[in-house]
């Protein structure tokens, strides 16, 4: 019984497969593809015209009277008609003639109706006169060249009509106009990608390079019009909607001059993100990005050399503080790639906290990572984490950044900072932490606002704990929270935690990173969204950009020299006028400066300088291994006195002094707070 419904079901499958293998050719038959049938309908049509240019010629040779045409012509025309017309469709097959799209006819496959027609042509000429009889001069000539014509004709046709309608949809402005820079083989891929792919509505209409020798010359039919100076008068002539950027190995620095140059017209800009299109040899507009704030730096990309980062994590349990911040969310980011035993995120804000787990759990599945929501301020919280995880190394990017918030609630500055910063290096310290890394700010030298001065402060804190370990003297580090509940560091009353404690404190400092959270740029982009303006403290004030992959990654590869004690500053590159960055990225969004858009000037923010500086002038630089990063000379004080001036603070900013500034001053020398200031909220 089973045998017998095999069968069936065999039958009824050999039965199907049958009947959709009958349907399918039917519809293969009846179902031609266009291309097929367009060469069917040339192929008929050549047919015809190769005979009919001929017998046309005959006819103009009588002077347009067919009666008077001598019989023998006529017979020979007829009797070689067949013969010539295989000889035809045998020329223009081997010339591929039925394969070109002609949508986008254009030198080559002239040449080949040329040459397919000389060929033919010559052919005519002789076999007519060997076999059947010697025709009349004229009949040769006129019947070659009218061949030539209506083959071209019916070919070109098409294309005439496609560019016909191409130029009215150009002037009803369903065409964008591009100029492309770059007269080399990426600008010509692009060049042929536009004239090739229907569905793109553009047209180049000219095309830059620097290359003395290309100028006046042309690619494709475009013409390079000059170099990168003649941008804003090319883009003006041609009525230019849009521009290609298309050399993929231009140097930073030129990368920022022409899209600088670009960006005085009202041009959109886009741009080849690098060189890996031209080695795979597939570049086309679909591959143009638009143009980033960070080609304006000027400067090449900075790729770190993480191999030592990953001997330094590999198998380490990590702790991130501020972990879902733009700083602490890349650094998360990087570490989970160098294999962790364990990724601790802490931070005290949970939607940030949720958003970079979600990420780094789809991103890697197995990677151990633990995400804890609680504050540095909260001394039992913080030593409660790290007795139970015993991080080998901390990265500590919890932090207030807000200048101007920060001027209005000073208070808030020092607890969170500076407190914040002792409360989990001591939590490090007594934990056997190997190794802790303080993000800083260049805004900690020399700073002229309590936010700087509190970082300057977080950094005596990072020296003072390096000092002590390395003296042996780490039970002296005070415990300026015993009031707050913590037990005494030291259970067993031997002092053995303080003196196997063998933490590296070190500092990173550095400048701003674009696209940070409440960085200038989303603040820019905003204002141009809404029209304007887009606000400025200062035509003048300048800063150190960075972006946060780059920043993030010196930082990891500064931990690795780490030796306890340093102040690594990271090389940001020329400093970057913030008024010209407005500038510059109100154009890259299609609007012109102080016309479309206004830049309005408010004056310098409550304790904001007109530039930052990276390092403080006695402290000095000394080189590592990484020409980036740089170490430097710590300023020399009075740890002890520092210490105790430190408790101090911490009383005053729990009571909210309102002359916290000044006492910041007394400790922090180097701070110069604005007396008269007047906080806006009235708060500290």
């Amino acid at each position: 019984m089973s045998g017998k419904r095999k069968k069936s079901t065999a039958r009824k499958t050999a039965g199907k497969a049958g009947r959709s293998a009958a349907r399918r050719a039917r519809k293969n038959w009846k179902g031609f593809s266009p291309a097929f049938i367009t060469q069917l309908l040339l192929m008929v049509y050549d047919m015809i015209v190769v005979n009919a240019a001929y017998i046309l010629a005959l006819w103009l040779r009588f002077d347009c009277h067919f009666e008077r045409i001598r019989r023998l012509y006529l017979n020979a025309w007829r009797g070689f008609t067949p013969y010539y017309t295989i000889i035809c469709l045998t020329v223009f097959i081997a010339l591929r003639l039925y394969r070109s799209i002609w949508r986008f006819a254009s030198y080559a496959e002239l040449s080949r109706i040329i040459v397919s027609s000389m060929i033919t042509g010559s052919a005519h000429i002789i076999l007519i006169t060997i076999f059947f009889t010697r025709m009349p001069l004229t009949y040769y000539f006129f019947g070659a060249l009218l061949q030539f014509l209506a083959i071209a004709a019916v070919r070109f046709s098409y294309r005439i009509v496609l560019l016909l309608l191409e130029a009215r949809r150009m002037r009803s402005g369903q065409v964008k106009r591009v100029m492309i820079v770059g007269a080399g083989e990426a600008g010509r891929m692009i060049l042929r990608d536009i004239t090739h792919a229907g569905e793109i509505h553009e047209r180049v209409v000219c095309m830059i390079d620097d290359d003395p020798a290309k100028r006046g010359k042309y690619v494709d039919g475009i013409r390079i019009a000059g170099g990168r100076n003649r941008i804003p008068d090319e883009a003006k002539t041609h009525r230019v909607d849009k521009i290609y950027l298309a050399i993929p190995s231009i140097s930073a620095e030129d990368r920022k001059d022409i899209i600088n140059i670009a960006s005085r017209t009202s041009c959109e800009i886009k741009q080849l993100p690098g060189m890996y299109q031209m080695i795979s040899g597939e570049v086309s507009v679909k591959d143009m990005k638009d143009v980033s704030v960070e080609d304006l730096l000027g400067r090449e990309p900075i790729h770190a050399d993480l191999s030592k980062v990953f001997e330094m994590i590999n198998g380490k349990v990590v702790m991130v503080t501020g972990g879902g911040g733009s700083i602490g969310s890349e650094l998360c980011r990087q570490i989970a790639e160098h294999s962790p035993r364990q990724l601790i995120i802490f931070d005290i804000y949970e939607n940030s906290a949720y958003d970079i787990q979600l990420e780094l759990r789809e991103k890697y599945p197995d990677l151990d990572l633990v995400v804890l929501i609680g504050s540095v301020r909260d001394s039992r919280k913080i030593f409660q984490v790290f007795e139970e995880y015993r991080p080998h190394i901390v990265y500590h990017a919890a932090a207030h950044k807000h200048v101007p918030l920060m001027e209005d609630s000073p208070c808030e500055a020092v607890k969170n900072n500076a407190m914040g910063t002792y409360k989990t290096a001591y939590a490090a310290m007594v934990n056997g932490c190997e190794r802790f890394v303080l993000i800083s700010t260049d805004k900690a030298v020399r700073p002229t606002n309590i936010m700087g001065a509190s970082k300057r402060l977080c950094e005596m804190i990072i020296q003072s704990f390096d000092y002590k370990i390395k003296r042996g003297r780490a039970a002296d580090m005070p415990q300026l929270f015993t009031h707050m509940g913590v037990e005494n560091a030291d259970k067993d009353g031997t002092g053995s935690v303080f003196r196997q404690a063998r933490t590296e404190f070190v500092a990173v400092r550095f400048g701003n990173v674009l696209g940070s959270n409440g960085s200038v740029i989303p603040v820019f982009k905003k204002q141009i969204e809404q029209g304007g303006p887009v606000t400025v403290t200062h035509p003048d004030i300048i800063r150190y950009f960075m972006t946060i992959p780059e920043a993030v990654s010196l930082v990891l590869t500064a931990g690795t020299y780490a030796r306890g004690g340093e102040i690594f500053v990271l090389d940001m590159g020329s400093p970057v006028r913030i008024a010209d960055l407005a500038r510059n990225l109100i154009r890259l969004s299609g609007f012109k400066p102080d016309v479309d858009i206004m830049i309005e000037y408010t004056g310098l923010r409550p304790g904001e300088k007109l530039y930052e500086e990276k390092l403080m002038a006695e402290e000095g630089l000394a080189r590592t291994e990484n020409e980036l990063i740089h170490i430097g000379k710590p300023i020399p004080f009075d740890i002890d006195v520092f210490l105790t001036q430190l408790g101090d603070l911490m009383n005053a900013a729990y009571r909210n002094d309102s002359d916290i500034r000044q006492q910041v001053a007394k400790v922090v020398t180097t701070y110069t707070p604005e007396d008269s200031y007047i906080p806006r909220s009235g708060g500290h």
